[in-house]
């Protein structure tokens, strides 16, 4: 999403307090105007900012028609105090003019009590499709589709299919791609609303539709469906189930904010925590601080393999105090070297830039890359080093063969380790900047001190 300008932030904070300003002054025919030429994410904006007492009085104003879409684009715990406010009849209009795909994610979401309630206002057909879609595994191209959707017959003509579109199009997520079935649902092929504009009246379905129709099946993972999106320029994929027959679709929307969901997993996974569902500001301080401590727990027990490893040289600080001075620049430039590969790696993988297969690939180009980096590094500070540690030659090229060593090692795990992590069926998010890290510290402390040994006799 594109950031707002200095202006347009402006302007809408004023534009709000004016909202503001009518509710005050309970002036609710000019505020039910002024919301109504307003797009249902501008006043799903300003009812977040409400007080609880009045979300529900500014909910109650808003059209019929624009109600249910302004619903969709609020926060949980507002869509929660509402459905607890409004009456029976108000509920039902919400749910019946809910797309399928939003109301199953409302009811996946909200308590017990709520969702009893939301089923018992909503008719037997829609309790039918959200109990269905509430079938299919958690994360699945099931659990994100709509069944709202226009499915034609290869034996129409466009005539036809026009007529059909004017008849049963209003309330559907998409008319602009249609879908070709049989008297069975087994999908057939695929047209869209160009192609019924660029032929005549006359013409067959049958004789225009495209018969390779890229799909996925309910069961598949979302983040493979995230994938065809962006490896095929999509905006809708249909969904069909082991018989072939077409359950649903998924709409761009709905990828786009899987997109967002596994991206912000990922971060958060890299950063060494566990992922939360809540926004940062909604999230409790316990709660946060619980995701984080198995992590940071696990990273302070592993880093005791550091220390395991400077005990065991003790002699050699006490031979020659100098070589403690070089320790945190060599952990911290395998460090950086490891997660700037890891960071490359974990993101490949994500985009589907990167297979298991390609591991050699990989390993070769790290291997280029980390060999570039370490002789820029090591003559740069075979030279610094030199200056300001006269006659002091020889540690200073222990320094500097131990850094050239540390970095192509470190490039080698940082590409490697996430890699690993998806072989064996790890998110490779995991294995990121915390871990590598304290995996490259103890690889080059090792290496330094065992360089100091052989070059300084240590």
């Amino acid at each position: 999403m594109a950031e707002l300008s200095p202006n347009e932030i402006q302007e809408e904070e004023a534009r709000n307090e004016a909202l503001l300003q009518l509710v005050n002054e309970r002036q609710f025919r000019t505020l039910r105007q002024e919301l109504s030429e307003m797009n249902e994410v501008d006043v799903a904006a300003f009812i977040e900012e409400l007080d609880p007492e009045k979300t529900v009085v500014v909910f109650r104003m808003l059209p019929k028609e624009l109600a249910s879409d302004v619903f969709a684009c609020l926060e949980l715990d507002k869509q929660q105090h509402i459905v607890s406010s409004i009456t029976d009849k108000e509920l039902t209009n919400i749910i019946e003019d809910l797309s399928v795909d939003d109301a199953v994610d409302m009811v996946e979401e909200l308590p017990a009590n709520i969702v009893k309630r939301v089923l018992q206002n909503a008719t037997p057909e829609t309790r039918s499709q959200i109990n269905e879609f509430l079938k299919y595994p958690e994360n699945s191209a099931g659990s994100i589709m709509t069944a709202e959707y226009i499915g034609l017959r290869k034996t129409m003509t466009v005539e036809d299919a026009f007529t059909y579109i004017r008849k049963h199009g209003v309330d559907k997520e998409t008319i602009y791609t249609c879908y070709v079935m049989d008297n069975k649902r087994t999908l057939e092929g695929v047209v869209t609303v160009k192609d019924l504009l660029m032929n005549p009246y006359e013409t067959l379905i049958e004789d225009i539709m495209d018969t390779h129709v890229i799909k996925a099946q309910t069961t598949d993972d979302r983040e493979d469906v995230v994938e065809l999106f962006n490896k095929y320029d999509l905006t809708t994929l249909p969904v069909v189930d082991k018989e072939d027959r077409l359950v649903g679709i998924v709409t761009i929307d709905d990828a786009v904010d899987v997109m967002e969901e596994e991206a912000t997993e990922d971060f958060e996974k890299m950063a060494a925590m566990t992922p939360s569902e809540k926004p940062y500001l909604k999230t409790g301080v316990f709660e946060m601080a619980r995701h984080r401590i198995p992590w940071l727990m696990f990273l302070m027990i592993s880093a005791m393999l550091t220390g395991a490893l400077l005990a065991r040289y003790e002699a050699a600080f006490e031979v020659m105090p100098i070589l403690v001075t070089f320790i945190p620049m060599l952990m911290d430039t395998g460090g950086n070297c490891g997660s700037q590969a890891s960071t490359m790696i974990i993101r490949g993988m994500a985009v589907g830039d990167i297979e298991l297969s390609d591991v050699l690939k990989v390993l070769w180009k790290e291997f280029r890359v980390g060999i570039t980096c370490a002789v820029v590094l090591a003559a740069i500070n075979l030279i610094r080093l030199t200056i300001f540690n006269p006659g002091q030659f020889m540690v200073c090229l222990t320094v500097v063969i131990s850094m050239f060593f540390t970095i192509i090692i470190a490039k080698m795990i940082g590409c490697l380790l996430p890699m690993t992590a998806q072989r064996i069926g790890i998110d490779p998010a995991i294995m990121a900047s915390p871990l590598i890290t304290t995996l490259v510290d103890a690889v080059s402390l090792t290496i330094y001190f065992e360089m100091a040994r052989h070059f300084l006799g240590v």
